[in-house]
């Protein structure tokens, strides 16, 4: 009258760091009249549906690509892929706690989930020949796969975020918003200043004034899309970059150093430019040319306004992309096209006489600071060889400009054009030593995804900074809210775990971060309640905004004394299921 089951079972018991195998003889005796479970409707109901469609699947290093078909109209909202392939070969296995990126092209969604090696891998084949899982994307949504090998195109995916993208318009008028802030820059302001006075020396040519103002916006205009257009396509081809990933290159930043020692040798009246066409006023050479260089030098921050619009285009078409850093460049061109189109705000501007000279050298002060940024970036980017040498490189480079200035020869021009290429040429590749990181009053953890999981799993709030030396917004905001005592003295209070992601040379993993937040670059600021979601906060922080935070946040729990900055191995919240 009984029918008895048994189930030998064999499972894994995890943390986010080790798996431990056990096993069980689980026993029923069922009764043939045994009234019927009502739970069992649920249970089968709660069961994926099996996708109708082959998926493909590949290793591409540490990660783990998979294809899967889905409609492009269906909205998959924040993805997450669980395979249930726990070896896939080699003694890899998937990083189940990981942050999984997430791309999509038309009807197939891309998931790639990083890889961790097996310390004793069994003996089963090299590879697997299939590969299941369930890809979910809300509470109880979701569908199993079945995932052969093949390969996963990645070139025209497009990253996929949790959040809706806002409208085109408002996304264009946040680029305009945050290129007119750019022009505050130290690096920036004393560009367009000048260029704007050469115009009131210019005299009264309206046509000269038009001519100068079309031509500057349209080198801001060109420099951003082409940036733009070489970040696209970089990431494209399978490059984690993101705005301003130019100051990542050693080469990029000692020819910055070598323009702005330039500029601020030729303000502080060491040498005169040659009478060329590029450098004379009423010349629309000159104003395209300075319109370039304003806007290469204003791109290492992403000021207000800005951080929607450039994140958005790093998933938007090709065409509505371009516009948006084309409407970034217009932004940062419209003060001197204003002046170059008004007759009545040139009116405005003084009168030519003896105190534009006096301001000029003035004017040497902010593109020094700049000089001065560049070299520590040096040393920052690339250890001390490189900061030593890229000084070297600055004094030999203001000297050889001082001897032009004496001399006013056109052949001495050959000696410091020769120093400043050959240090372009051959020094970066002196750049590869560590610089050590910042000190923090908060006394930061490095930012990992791993150790984002550990602290998350801690149940206490977590804030996480991601900075770059390069960064001036970056740094505006660690001594206005960040670097203080109070903040300090609240983190500790709240029992937050503070974080630092520091982007100032090229990493990977920090770059698939902030495409996965919807952000383009730094500076970004999060926020993570005890089991809660991120939250972004302003790219402005005002100084009591952290404290504020740390003041209404939960308290850790069973920790009296918490200690800043620590991150035990735990089990992942959102990943104990």
């Amino acid at each position: 009258g009984r029918v008895p089951i048994a189930v030998d079972a064999q499972w894994l018991a995890c943390t986010d760091k080790i798996c431990v195998p056990e096993e069980g003889t689980l026993q029923l005796a069922l009764s043939p009249d045994a009234p019927r479970d009502e739970r069992f409707s649920g249970w089968r109901a709660a069961i994926p549906p099996m996708l109708d469609s082959q998926a493909t699947f590949e290793l591409a290093g540490d990660r783990l690509r998979i294809g899967i078909p889905l409609p492009a109209a269906h909205d998959i909202g924040e993805p997450h892929v669980f395979v249930a392939d726990r070896e896939l070969g080699d003694g890899l296995q998937p990083a189940y706690a990981a942050v999984q990126t997430f791309k999509r092209e038309g009807n197939l969604v891309v998931a790639e989930v990083p890889l961790t090696q097996l310390l004793m891998p069994s003996l089963e084949g090299p590879a697997r020949d299939t590969l299941s899982g369930i890809v979910a994307w809300r509470e109880g949504e979701g569908v199993r796969f079945v995932a052969r090998p093949g390969d996963v195109p990645l070139e025209s995916a497009r990253p996929v975020f949790g959040a809706a993208t806002p409208p085109l318009w408002l996304l264009l008028l946040g680029a305009l918003a945050g290129g007119l802030i750019l022009n505050a820059m130290p690096c920036v302001f004393p560009i367009l200043s000048l260029k704007a006075l050469s115009l009131a020396r210019a005299g009264g040519d309206e046509r000269a004034a038009r001519r100068e103002g079309f031509a500057y916006t349209l080198g801001a205009v060109l420099a951003c899309v082409a940036l733009g257009a070489g970040l696209l396509l970089l990431r494209a081809a399978g490059e984690n970059i993101g705005w301003a990933f130019q100051l990542q290159e050693p080469a990029v930043v000692l020819a910055l150093l070598a323009l702005a020692v330039a500029i601020t040798a030729n303000f502080a009246g060491l040498f005169a430019l040659p009478s060329l066409p590029v450098t004379r006023s009423g010349e629309p050479a000159g104003a395209f040319a300075t319109g370039l260089l304003a806007a290469f030098v204003a791109t290492p921050c992403t000021g207000p306004f800005m951080a929607a619009a450039l994140g958005a285009a790093l998933i938007l078409p090709p065409l509505p992309a371009l516009a948006l850093f084309a409407a970034l460049g217009l932004g940062l061109a419209l003060p001197f096209l204003a002046v170059g189109l008004s007759r009545g705000l040139r009116r405005r501007l003084p009168r030519p006489g003896p105190w534009m000279e006096t301001f000029r050298r003035v004017m040497a002060v902010p593109m020094g600071l700049t000089a001065l940024a560049l070299l520590w970036l040096c040393w920052r980017l690339g250890g001390d060889t490189f900061g030593w040498l890229a000084l070297a490189l600055a004094v030999l480079l203001v000297a050889g400009l001082a001897l032009v200035g004496k001399g006013r020869s056109a052949a001495l021009w050959a000696a410091p054009a020769a120093v400043a290429v050959a240090g372009v040429a051959f020094l970066p590749r002196y750049a590869g030593g560590e610089a050590a990181a910042a000190e923090s009053l908060l006394n930061p953890v490095p930012f990992s995804t791993a150790a984002l999981a550990e602290a998350r799993a801690e149940g206490r709030p977590v804030f996480i900074w991601f900075t770059a030396d390069w960064c001036l917004t970056c740094k505006v905001n660690e001594g206005v809210a960040i670097e203080r005592e109070a903040t300090r003295e609240a983190f500790e209070k709240a029992g937050v775990i503070a974080m630092r992601g520091d982007w100032t040379r090229r990493d990977g993993e920090i770059a698939d971060f902030l495409t996965r937040q919807g952000a383009a670059g730094v500076p970004l600021y999060l926020w993570y309640e005890p089991g809660g979601a991120a939250e972004q906060l302003p790219q402005v922080l005002t100084a009591d905004m952290l404290i504020e935070r740390a003041a209404i946040a939960r308290p850790p729990r069973g920790s009296e004394q918490p200690r800043l900055g620590s991150a035990r191995s735990a089990v992942p919240a959102a990943r104990r299921d």
